[in-house]
């Protein structure tokens, strides 16, 4: 087998100098060596030490990188001490995060997703949300990918609702209704910065890669109970905004408010042609989300 050289330290040979790379990147070029068999299934990790010496970054984020990739299930045994292990069944492990997967949080589940579809020449996202944090994150891997060489996609055009600035939100709200309205400047601020940066990170693929990218944001007068994510017209990615009551500190004070946690949200996936009622599932939700974006949703600036 030929031994790609940006691979040779893991397999015993000496390998150049680079510069430092972010927890992010060296996640990144792991997970491909993982997925490409390089590194195999019950196979050892080398050492955090070495895997830093190799990456030319801190121990601190060589195990950022692995608890990322333990999150995904493609490690295990991942700690300070003796060196992880590749997870020995990587077959359920894509299992885990195909069409076909049982309920995952939105954060082990998603990204994946994400970067499949960024495999796609035409790639084509909608997003119903209530901030798009979760979305922001999961980009960030095809993002890399792209700037690395590894995905060329022609033409990326994304949609997104968001709820309207203009509307008393359902969640997160204050549990005692005489506070004023912190939480929901808090949320909005949150918004339009998630959004802004969403935005100007695929748009900058443009200027370095030549990529076609069109960004769309629209408002609904509503606050969305659920999460919904539309990749290239064959999957759809479903997930309940479960609300619970937490005490959180807002401008120096404490507050009981109700919200959800997106981020951790069960996403169910379903995909075009797997049977009956997948595809039924993925038409309705293009169906639903088109209605919305259509007719009620309005115009949307995110403000500074």
């Amino acid at each position: 087998m030929v031994v790609d050289p940006k691979h040779a330290s893991v397999n015993g040979r000496t390998r150049s100098q680079r510069p430092q790379k972010s927890h992010e990147e060296v996640a990144d070029e792991l997970r491909a060596r993982i997925r490409s068999g390089t590194l195999r299934p019950g196979q050892r990790m080398p050492t955090q030490a070495r895997l830093a010496v190799e990456f030319g970054v801190e121990r601190g984020a060589v195990r950022q990188a692995l608890r990322i990739l333990q999150s995904e299930h493609l490690l295990t045994n991942v700690s300070k001490g003796a060196p992880a292990t590749v997870a020995a069944d990587l077959g359920l492990t894509r299992a885990l995060t195909g069409p076909a997967a049982p309920p995952l949080p939105t954060m082990v589940a998603l990204a994946p997703r994400i970067e499949a579809a960024f495999a796609d020449t035409h790639v084509e996202i909608d997003a119903l949300c209530l901030t798009s944090i979760s979305l922001n994150l999961a980009l960030g891997v095809p993002l890399r990918q792209i700037h690395a060489g590894r995905l060329k996609p022609a033409k990326v055009d994304v949609r997104i609702l968001l709820p309207s600035d203009d509307i008393d939100l359902a969640f997160p709200t204050p549990v005692d209704p005489a506070v004023d309205g912190r939480l929901q400047r808090r949320w909005l601020t949150n918004r339009n910065a998630q959004g802004r940066v969403l935005k100007h990170n695929l748009l900058a693929l443009r200027a370095t890669h030549g990529i076609d990218v069109q960004v769309t944001f629209r408002a609904l007068p509503f606050t969305p109970p659920v999460k919904l994510y539309l990749l290239n017209g064959a999957e759809a990615l479903f997930a309940y905004y479960t609300l619970t009551r937490r005490e959180e500190e807002v401008d120096d004070e404490q507050l009981q408010m109700y919200d959800a946690e997106g981020t951790q949200s069960m996403l169910f996936a379903f995909e075009q042609g797997a049977d009956l009622r997948d595809t039924t599932f993925v038409e309705q939700s293009h169906l639903w989300f088109n209605a919305l974006w259509e007719t009620i949703s309005s115009e949307l600036v995110l403000a500074d």
